[in-house]
Formats: C-alpha cells, sequence, structure tokens
C-alpha cells in the first residue's frame, strides 16, 4: 500500500482565495471592480446555493478573459506567482515538502486554474511523477483563451472523481487529505486521514 497525499490550494496552501487575487492583479482594480459590480446578482445566487458555483465561475472568468492570447496569459500567471508567494502558508506547504521527501504521491487538488496554481511550485525542482496537479483547466482554442473550462470546476465530487481517475483502485494507497472549505467536505470524508485547515 502506497502513500498518497491530497491537498486544497486555496484557503489550505495559501491563506485566501487566488482567484479573486489573481483577476484583481491581471485586470487591474477598476475592471475587476467592474466585473463584480455586473455579476454580484449572480454571485449572490450562487451564495445562496441557487446557482452553480462552477457556472457563476465561468461566466466571470468568460467576461474577463476571453480571447486573451495563451502565451501572454500564462505570462500573467508566472508574474501572479512571483508577486504572491506571501500568500503561501508555511505550515501546509511544509507538510507537503515533507510528504514528497518521504518518497508519497501529493496532489493539489483545486478548483484554481492549474496555470496559475502550477508556478508557485515550479521552484521545488522535483519529478514530474511525484507531484500532481489535478485542478481546473481552460479551453484554449487557436492560442486564445475561449473563457469556457475544458474540465468540470474541481470542487466538491468532482476532487475526489479527479483522485480516483489517477489511482482507481481505493484498496492500494492511504489517502491523507487536507481542506479548508465546504468545497473539501467530499474531498475529506473520501480520506483514511482528514485534516481541516483554519
Amino acid at each position: 500500500m502506497f502513500k498518497v497525499f491530497a491537498f486544497d490550494f486555496d484557503g489550505t496552501l495559501t491563506t485566501r482565495d487566488t482567484l479573486i487575487a489573481f483577476i484583481r492583479y491581471a485586470c487591474g482594480t477598476p475592471r475587476f471592480l467592474l466585473g463584480f459590480l455586473l455579476h454580484a446578482p449572480l454571485l449572490v445566487l450562487m451564495k445562496l446555493r441557487l446557482y452553480s458555483n462552477g457556472k457563476a465561475k465561468q461566466r466571470l472568468f468568460t467576461w474577463f478573459f476571453r480571447g486573451m492570447p495563451l502565451e501572454a496569459f500564462d505570462a500573467l500567471c508566472q508574474s501572479f506567482a512571483s508577486a504572491h508567494r506571501h500568500l503561501l502558508r508555511p505550515e501546509t506547504v511544509s507538510l507537503l515538502q515533507q510528504a514528497l521527501s518521504e518518497g508519497a504521491e501529493v496532489l493539489i487538488v483545486s478548483a484554481s486554474i492549474d496555470n496559475w496554481v502550477q508556478p508557485f511550485f515550479s521552484s521545488f525542482h522535483l519529478q514530474p511523477s511525484t507531484l500532481h496537479l489535478l485542478c481546473t483547466q481552460i479551453e484554449v482554442i487557436d492560442g486564445r483563451l475561449t473563457g469556457r473550462f475544458l474540465t468540470p470546476n474541481c470542487y466538491g465530487q468532482e476532487k475526489v472523481r479527479r483522485i480516483l481517475a489517477l489511482y482507481p483502485d481505493r484498496s492500494a494507497y492511504r489517502l491523507t487529505a487536507y481542506g479548508d472549505s465546504r468545497g473539501d467536505r467530499e474531498l475529506l470524508a473520501f480520506a483514511d486521514e482528514a485534516h481541516l485547515v483554519s
């Protein structure tokens, strides 16, 4: 039996949500405020659980980033990670590094977009087979972002589905999971050992 460690990103490996921080960084405060003002009714419905988290997130993402060249988007993701390393939570990042040093399979399972999650960990100089990113992925056509997601939003039960897609034989591994919000409930319930980060 091998060991698998699964970490949520926003609020678990970081101190706060990175979607909002990234949009503000990439688009500037005036456009950020306008976009959230225009989508305020939708966000209220989402908070009341009357509208899907994934659909609301995609609507926002489309408004801000549809048509952007992938090269420009990736450059923003790299510079955002470099400028916001202070958002990383030292204690949980240390646990992640320890798991890797012990030879465990380590997953970052996040609703955030993998384009900006990955650069936060590029300095680890790790073998690709040991650290896996199971994040929301974006659709790109002809080198430009369509604003749509290529995968379901990696939230709730989707986190469990992604892990099972990677490791389908649940009896073959012991899963330790770390999360901080209701989007991690299913992941924590699925784990052999669960840690709620406050």
